[in-house]
C-alpha cells in the first residue's frame, strides 16, 4: 500500500541510506507508483515514500516557501473548501500540487494535524527547531508500523518494510495469531511480528538530534464522547445538513471518481446527495460468476435513476484460473492482515482500477451510523489447533470482551476500524484510493450526540435518502428494505430476501456438518444451483471442494505446513481430506490454515520479497 518508510537515527548516513533504500524498495508493488526519499544527517531523518502517480499523495516533499518546513505526506486529506483561499490570502504560494497546502497548514496552525479530515500519516521537518513529528489520522487507520532499536527508530506503513532490515524481528507474536485465527485481526495496536507495534490513532510523536523525545497525542475520543445528546428530530436535522455540506469534498480532486454501488443504504445516501449530476461518475457493482446477484440488480436501478453508466465486473473463471497468485499476493500485500478468501478483491480492485483510479464506496457506513459489528471472536473447529495454541484463542475472546464495553462508536470508529477493516482497505488501497464520508470528522463527532433510539434501525438513513433523492427512496435494498413495490407487501419482500440472504450463507461457509453430510449425499442434485449468487460474490465452500481443492491439498498437506507446531498435523489432514469430499464444511478454517502457512512462507522462513 503506498506510504511511508524511515528510519530516524544517529547513525551515519552510510550506514543509514542504504536501510532507507531496502525498506523503500519493498513498498513498490506496482509499475503505477512513484517513490522519492528526503534525507537530513545533521536531524538524524531519513524518509522516503512510495505513491499512485497523479494521487493526492503525489508531489511530495511538500515545502514552505523560506523551506524550512518540509512535510511528507500520505493519504488523502478533505479540507474546508475555502482553505486554498484563505491561504493564499495570508500570503502562502501553493504549487500545482494538491496537497501542497497542508506544510502552510502548518504553518497557520499550532495544532496541527488536529483539523485535517481524512486517513493519512505524515513526517513534519521543522529545521528552525531541529525537530521531526510522525504523525497519522485520529483513527489510526491509515497504519504506520514501528520499531524501537538502540540504533534507530523505524516506522513505515506495512510491516514488511522494518522486516526488510530488521530480519531477526520475523518471529511471529502467538498472542497476535491467536487474536488474528479468532477476530480476523490482531487487537490493541499489536501486529503479527514480535517488536513491530502500531502507532495509535491521533498520534504525534516528536524527535530530537536523531531520537524520540515525546510520544504525544492530539486527539483522545472522549472529546467527542462527552458531547450533549439530542433528541432524534434535532439529530438528524444536524446529521443532514453535515453529511450534505460535507460530501461534495470527497468528489473533489484531480482523478476521476468512480461509484461502488451496492443494493444497501450507505452507496444510496450518497448518490441521493450527489447533485452535480452534469459530471458523469461511472458506477459498478462486483458480481457472482453464477448469476446476476441481488446488488448488481438494486445497483443497476440506482445508477439509472442517477443518469450514470453502470457495469458488473464479476468473480470470474480467470481470477479462479490464477488463485494462488491473488491469494499469495494478498497475504503478501497486507502483511497477512487479511486471510485468503479476500483474494477476490485484490482482483475486482485490479479491474476497477481500469474504469476510475479512485474508488467511492459506503465503507464504515453501517459501522458508525448503525453501530453494525463487523467481527466477533469465532472458535474453530475442534482438532485443527495444538491445545497450547488455543490458549491464545481463549485469550483473545476475553480482550474482544473488554474492548466492546466502550462507546459505541468509539469502538466502531477507533477500534473496529482501524483493526478489522484495515486488512480489506491495505489491499483495495494497493490498486487505488478509497474514499467514504463515513469517517468525515465532523459526521463522526455529530453521530456521538444521537440518543439510542436515534441509531435502533435504519430510519434516518431512509430519511436521508428520500429528502435526497424520492426517486432513489422508491428502490428497496437487496435485503428488501424501504422503497415501494407493486403487489408484494414490504414485510413478505424483507422476510424472502432474508431468507435467501441466510439461505446462501448457510449453503455456503456457515454450513453446519450435518448439512454438509446430507448435502453430500444429495449432492447429485445439486442444491446449490438454488442459493448461491443471490447476495455473495465469493463461493468459497465450493471452490474449495472442486476448482481450487488441488491447491488447497498442496499447500496444506506439504510437510512444511503440517509440521508448524501449533498445528495439529492429523486434524489438519483430515480436515482438509473431509472439506474436500464434500461431507464437512472447514471453509473458514482452510481460510486461516491457508493464510497462516503463507504468512509462514513469505514473511518467516521467505525473505519477505513476496511476490509479483
Amino acid at each position: 500500500m503506498p506510504g511511508l518508510v524511515g528510519l530516524i537515527t544517529g547513525m551515519p548516513r552510510e550506514c543509514a541510506e542504504p536501510q532507507l533504500l531496502r525498506m523503500l524498495e519493498t513498498l513498490r508493488h506496482e509499475s503505477f507508483y512513484i517513490g522519492g526519499t528526503w534525507m537530513d544527517e545533521s536531524l538524524g531523518v531519513y524518509v522516503g515514500w512510495v505513491a499512485r502517480k497523479d494521487s493526492f499523495s503525489d508531489g511530495m516533499p511538500l515545502r514552505n516557501e523560506r523551506g524550512d518546513a518540509v512535510l511528507i505526506f500520505s493519504g488523502e486529506e478533505f479540507p474546508e473548501p475555502t482553505t486554498a483561499q484563505r491561504l493564499k490570502e495570508r500570503g502562502h504560494d501553493l504549487s500545482p500540487a494538491g496537497s501542497s497546502y497542508l506544510v502552510h497548514l502548518y504553518e497557520e496552525d499550532g495544532s496541527f494535524p488536529l483539523a485535517l479530515n481524512g486517513r493519512f500519516h505524515g513526517l513534519l521537518i521543522d529545521k528552525n527547531r531541529g525537530a521531526a513529528a510522525l504523525f497519522n489520522d485520529r483513527y489510526g487507520v491509515h497504519r504506520i508500523y514501528f520499531h524501537q532499536s538502540k540504533e534507530a527508530f523505524y516506522f513505515a506503513a506495512e510491516a514488511k518494510a522494518i522486516l526488510a532490515v530488521r530480519p531477526e524481528l520475523r518471529t511471529i507474536d502467538l498472542r497476535s495469531m491467536g487474536e488474528f485465527v479468532a477476530c480476523g485481526c490482531t487487537l490493541e495496536g499489536r501486529s503479527l511480528f514480535k517488536g513491530i507495534h502500531l502507532l495509535p490513532g491521533g498520534s504525534k510523536w516528536v524527535f530530537h538530534n536523531g531520537s524520540l523525545a515525546e510520544k504525544g497525542t492530539y486527539f483522545d475520543p472522549r472529546e467527542w464522547e462527552n458531547q450533549a445528546l439530542l433528541e432524534p428530530e434535532a439529530y438528524y436535522r444536524e446529521f443532514h445538513d453535515v453529511f450534505a455540506r460535507n460530501l461534495p469534498r470527497y468528489f473533489n480532486g484531480n482523478e476521476r471518481v468512480g461509484m461502488s454501488l451496492t443494493g444497501g443504504l450507505d452507496t444510496r445516501m450518497i448518490m441521493a446527495w450527489r447533485k452535480a449530476q452534469s459530471v458523469s461518475v461511472p458506477c459498478y457493482t462486483f458480481g457472482s460468476m453464477l448469476r446476476e446477484n441481488q446488488d448488481v440488480r438494486i445497483a443497476r436501478r440506482v445508477a439509472e435513476v442517477c443518469r450514470q453508466p453502470f457495469q458488473e465486473i464479476p468473480a470470474s473463471q480467470e481470477f479462479l484460473l490464477r488463485f494462488p497468485h491473488y491469494a499469495e499476493r494478498a497475504v503478501y500485500l497486507t502483511d497477512a492482515c487479511v486471510d485468503v478468501s479476500r483474494a477476490p478483491d485484490l482482483y475486482l480492485n485490479e479491474k476497477a482500477r481500469e474504469i476510475a483510479p479512485v474508488r467511492m464506496t459506503g465503507v464504515f457506513g453501517g459501522e458508525i451510523l448503525r453501530h453494525f459489528r463487523a467481527f466477533k471472536p469465532e472458535m474453530p473447529a475442534p482438532g485443527l489447533f495444538h491445545p497450547d495454541f488455543l490458549a491464545h484463542l481463549n485469550q483473545a475472546r476475553e480482550t474482544y470482551k473488554g474492548l466492546v464495553r466502550a462507546h459505541p462508536v468509539t469502538f466502531a470508529a477507533f477500534k473496529q476500524s482501524p483493526w478489522h477493516n484495515y486488512g480489506i482497505l491495505a489491499l483495495e488501497q494497493t490498486q487505488l484510493s478509497m474514499r467514504s464520508p463515513y469517517l468525515d470528522n465532523d459526521l463522526v463527532r455529530t453521530v456521538y450526540r444521537a440518543s439510542g433510539s436515534a441509531l435502533d434501525n435504519d430510519q434516518a438513513s431512509l430519511r436521508l435518502i428520500a429528502d435526497g433523492s424520492p426517486d432513489l427512496s422508491r428502490i428497496p435494498t437487496d435485503r428488501g428494505v424501504g422503497g415501494k413495490r407493486r403487489g408484494i407487501p414490504e414485510l413478505a419482500a424483507h422476510a424472502l430476501l432474508e431468507f435467501l440472504f441466510k439461505a446462501e450463507y448457510g449453503y455456503d461457509m456457515g454450513m453446519p456438518q450435518w448439512v454438509a453430510q446430507i448435502d453430500h449425499m444429495l449432492s447429485f442434485m445439486h442444491f446449490e444451483r438454488l442459493f448461491l449468487g443471490r447476495h455473495k460474490v465469493y463461493h468459497f465452500r465450493i471452490w474449495y471442494r472442486s476448482v481450487l481443492g488441488k491447491y488447497v491439498r498442496e499447500t496444506l498437506l506439504d510437510s512444511r505446513s503440517l509440521s508448524r507446531p501449533y498445528i495439529e498435523r492429523k486434524g489438519l489432514e483430515t480436515l482438509v481430506r473431509r472439506h474436500i469430499k464434500g461431507d464437512r464444511n472447514y471453509t473458514e478454517e482452510i481460510h486461516k490454515a491457508l493464510t497462516l502457512e503463507l504468512l509462514h512462507r513469505q514473511f518467516v522462513d521467505g525473505s519477505a520479497q513476496g511476490v509479483r
